[in-house]
């Protein structure tokens, strides 16, 4: 039985640590904007609540289905909580069942970035603010397949909703 149950994680371990097969390209440096905000750490921290530090400037990752819109169905617009950049439509959120916003696309080429995160021995797409490079989330290939296939998990903390009016 112990055995059994080494070879399901070592099979569930290395299939995650897999770089999933997007169509994406990643980039291995912010694109260049004339509107880029740009801080110190120190900055940072006086700009953003501890938990948004952590997770746009640190990399972290909230709990599943403790942030604010990992539920929330209204129709609007979601930003960056670190520099109000437009990042997500609500019509293009879906419920993934894993307790982060999930989008099937950002809300336009150049909201967000994406790069390689080979953080916590895993191989992952990170998603980045194009104007300010936070941490917003990942983004996977299993997604919505009669949407495209992709799914932009995002942090709740991550993230301002503007409810459309």
């Amino acid at each position: 039985m112990r055995a059994l149950i080494l070879i399901v994680i070592a099979v569930a371990v290395t299939a995650c640590a897999q770089l999933p097969s997007l169509p994406l390209v990643t980039h291995h440096a912010s694109p260049k904007r004339a509107d880029k905000v740009v801080h110190t750490s120190a900055q940072w921290k006086r700009l953003l609540t501890p938990a948004q530090f952590s997770v746009l400037r640190g990399e972290g990752t909230e709990a599943a289905f403790s942030g604010a819109y990992w539920n929330n169905h209204q129709q609007g617009v979601y930003y960056c909580a670190a520099c109000g950049n437009p990042v997500f439509r609500s019509s293009d959120k879906f419920d993934s069942g894993t307790g982060w916003p999930s989008y099937v696309r950002p809300y336009d080429d150049k909201s967000v970035w994406i790069r390689e995160d080979d953080s916590l021995g895993m191989q992952r797409i990170e998603v980045m603010c194009a104007k300010c490079d936070s941490h917003l989330g990942h983004v996977f290939d299993d997604g919505p397949t009669d949407r495209g296939g992709l799914r932009y998990c995002i942090n709740s903390v991550s993230l301002t909703f503007k409810k459309k009016s």
